[in-house]
Parts: structure tokens; C-alpha cells; sequence
């Protein structure tokens, strides 16, 4: 189902550095040449007057038949001496440039050179969802692709986020901001910057993300103009790719429970008791935001999760334009289902079941493909997430199989501090999909 990739799209990495360097030493010649014809009658002299005097000094010493061969020494040392120093020199400069740029850079700048090459001519891939789900997928995409667009879930109306957009009416950064982080080239000092938060005895600024502010203020300094403060954003964590909200507009999540309540909010919805039957947006019909679409529509691969799957993959489902781009993508489209299931969402869920969640909210089948985990976290891991009420996803791939879904199925999960996907692994099988 992949398109077939352009040549002139995915040309080698080094074809752009030949044509410089070419262009260079043609200038050179052409330099070299103007300086002869335009000095030849006043420097014709001098040279002969050298020339002579380095012939009778060699005669003198070694004999007239010597002079020739001396000659070609001569000029060979002075070709490798001249050709190391415009080297060393280039190379000098270059690399006080590039590290003057990017701090960061560290080992050879042909390799630094090349590998951002090849990222930049990776396949174009459009990342959906929102939270740290997200977040942990693109930390893996972005080993293998620039060309990564991230589409955000804009409802969450808790912690920092929820307070900024309340006071300033501006739509929720703290999942953006992740992302942000997720795709950052920058030094580790500076994406920890961006997600420092506040501790409980700073007055005002308890609990708030350092990252939120800072977003905050470049929208404040743009005059209320969210695009411009997030490509500046974006510029300071040099991040590869580009992350973008799914919508513009404020929107809250609506829910309809089984027992017949509606609730609103997403906070308020995470932490009702209940089953959830339906979700909708509020208000229904926002727009979607132009380069979402355009990004959905020119992609190669398209991935939706992992995260939440009411408050995470599905609200940007819902968001009209959203859903027609990727009705309309002709492309591998991943559902990445979750590795554990999650209180007051998805208590009890199968693999299949959360499937079932989506199409039973979203009006047509909007993905291609399930990737499935089907590696058991370690015993003192489950037990530690069944205290909390989370217990791991079960992985009934011949359920969603039935269905007409293709199913991935392997070892995704990382089993440290928490229970979630791998970035590495996630990323490679992902990317798999478009070999199949």
C-alpha cells in the first residue's frame, strides 16, 4: 500500500556537497585564470627573476641535468602543502561554524552531515495522538525520519495546561510540549528546562510547567498568534519535524456513560467511576487545523497512539477534517493499542476491545493496521500496576484479525520504572508496516 518514493525526493545524501564543492572549484579556476590574464605583464618579470634564480641554484649545486627533476619535486610538495592547508584551514572554519550553531554536535561532521541528510530524506510520517504515549513514540521515529508531523489532542483541561487556557484563552500546550521535547535536537540541559515543573510552595506558579510559560509568553509576545510562537518553539529545541494541535479552536470532551450520565471535561471524565459509551467533542464540528490535513494527505505512514484511548487517540478523530484526510490517505494507517490498560478508560480492555472503542465513536474505519504487544511485563510490575488498578492489555489479535484488520504482534514493551511501549522498538516495527 506505500507510494513509491520519488528519486528526486531520495537522492543520495552526498549529491547536494558535490555540486558545492564543484561549483567551488570551478569559481577557483575561473579566479585563478581571470588573475592570470589580468597580471601575466606585470608578474611575468618577477617569475622569470625567481625561476632563474632557483635554476642557478640548483646548477650550481647539483649539475644542470638535476634541474628538472628538482622541479617536479618542488612542485609536488608545494601542490600537497598548498592542498593541506586550504584543508586544515576550511576544516577549521567549518567546524568553528557548525559548533557555534550546534553546541551539541559531537564525533565527525561528514557523518553529522550525512546522517541529517538521510533523516531529512525519510519517509514522511504523521504521528496522531496526544499525552506521553505520543511523546514516547516520536522519540523513536525521530532516529529514523525528519519528516515527522505530530498531530496533538488540544482537550486537556487539567494541571498547567488546563490553568493557561483557562486564563489566557489560549488551547492547551502541556501535550505539545511534550511532543517538543520528544522530537528535540537541542542539549539535554534545555529540554530539561522545558519540562521543569514548579514545586507546591512557589506560590502562583505551583505545578506549573516551565515549558507551558514559556509557550504561554511567546504566544503572548506574538500577540495571541499560536502558529508563530510554536515555530519559534520549535526553533529553540531544534527539533526534527514539527508538531501541530489538531485544531485551533478550544474544544472540552463531552461523554455519554452506560448508566445514562454525561459528563464534561476530560478531568472530570478520567475520574468518574463508569463505563464510557460515547465521547464527543465540544463543540462538535471545530476545523481542522490546514496543515494537519496537508500533512495527512502528502504522508507515507500514518500512526495513531499509543495513549489514552478516549482522551488521547479518539478526540482528534472527532475533529471533522481530521478524519475525512485520513479517510482519503491511501497509505498504511497503525492503530498502536496500549500495553496497559487504564483506570476510569479502559478497565478490563483487550487489544480488541479498544478497537472497538474507536469504531464505535469514530463514522468509518480509519486505520489499517493493529500493532499489538504480546510481551508480559515482569511480576513485580504487574503487581505494582494491579495496586493502581491497571493490569496489561490482553492481546487477542484473532479478535481484531476477524475484523478485517491486519495485526502486528511482537515484544514492544519497555519494562523499567513503568510499563510502556519501547521508543526503539515501536519505532522499527512501525516502520516495518511499509515493507509488508
Amino acid at each position: 500500500m506505500s507510494r513509491p518514493r520519488r528519486s528526486g525526493r531520495y537522492g543520495l545524501p552526498g549529491a547536494e556537497f558535490v555540486l558545492s564543492f564543484s561549483l567551488i572549484m570551478i569559481g577557483l579556476l575561473i579566479v585563478v585564470a581571470g588573475g592570470y590574464l589580468s597580471f601575466r605583464i606585470a608578474a611575468k618579470p618577477a617569475l622569470n627573476a625567481v625561476t632563474e634564480a632557483w635554476h642557478g641554484f640548483i646548477r650550481d649545486r647539483f649539475g644542470q641535468e638535476q634541474v628538472l627533476t628538482f622541479n617536479h619535486v618542488l612542485g609536488g610538495v608545494m601542490l600537497l602543502l598548498g592542498a593541506g592547508l586550504v584543508t586544515l584551514g576550511a576544516k577549521s572554519i567549518l567546524r568553528r561554524l557548525v559548533t557555534t550553531l550546534n553546541p551539541a554536535l559531537t564525533g565527525s561532521m561528514a557523518q553529522a552531515y550525512v546522517r541529517r541528510q538521510q533523516l531529512a530524506r525519510g519517509y514522511r510520517i504523521v504521528a496522531i495522538g496526544g499525552g506521553t504515549g505520543l511523546s514516547t513514540l516520536l522519540r523513536g521515529l525521530k532516529r529514523h525520519s525528519s519528516n515527522i508531523t505530530a498531530i496533538v489532542t488540544v482537550t486537556d483541561d487539567g494541571g498547567s495546561s488546563g490553568r493557561l487556557s483557562e486564563e489566557m484563552g489560549i488551547i492547551p500546550p502541556g501535550d505539545i510540549r511534550n511532543c517538543l521535547v520528544a522530537l528535540a535536537d537541542a542539549e539535554r540541559q534545555l529540554t530539561d528546562i522545558f519540562q521543569y515543573r514548579f514545586k507546591a510552595k512557589s506560590g502562583s506558579l505551583s505545578g506549573h510547567s516551565l515549558g507551558n510559560l514559556l509557550i504561554a509568553g511567546l504566544i503572548d509576545l506574538n500577540d495571541g498568534d499560536f502558529e508563530r510562537a510554536l515555530a519559534m518553539a520549535s526553533e529553540v529545541l531544534a527539533i526534527r519535524g514539527q508538531v501541530i494541535p489538531s485544531t485551533l479552536e478550544r474544544v472540552r470532551l463531552r461523554a455519554h456513560l452506560d448508566d445514562g450520565r454525561e459528563l464534561m471535561g476530560e478531568t472530570t471524565i478520567v475520574h468518574t467511576e463508569g463505563k464510557i459509551r460515547r465521547i464527543f467533542l465540544d463543540p462538535e464540528h471545530p476545523h481542522a487545523y490546514p496543515d494537519a490535513i496537508q500533512r495527512i494527505l502528502e504522508a507515507d505512514l500514518i500512526v495513531m497512539g499509543p495513549g489514552s484511548v478516549y482522551t488521547s487517540v479518539i478526540p482528534n478523530l472527532l475533529v471533522p477534517g481530521i478524519a475525512k484526510a485520513l479517510l482519503e490517505a491511501n497509505v498504511p494507517k497503525v492503530y498502536v493499542c496500549n500495553v496497559m490498560t487504564q483506570p476510569g478508560e479502559s478497565d478490563e480492555f483487550t487489544a480488541a476491545e479498544h478497537v472497538m472503542a474507536i469504531e464505535a465513536n469514530v463514522e468509518n474505519r480509519l486505520f489499517t493496521h493493529v500493532l499489538v504487544n504480546t510481551q508480559m511485563p515482569s511480576s513485580q510490575s504487574r503487581e505494582k500496576y494491579r495496586q493502581e488498578g491497571q493490569i496489561p492489555v490482553v492481546p487477542d489479535a484473532d479478535r481484531i484479525r476477524a475484523t478485517g484488520l491486519r495485526v502486528v504482534e511482537g515484544d514492544f514493551v519497555s519494562d523499567s520504572d513503568f510499563v510502556r511501549h519501547d521508543p526503539m522498538k515501536l519505532a522499527e516495527v512501525v516502520l516495518s508496516v511499509l515493507k509488508r
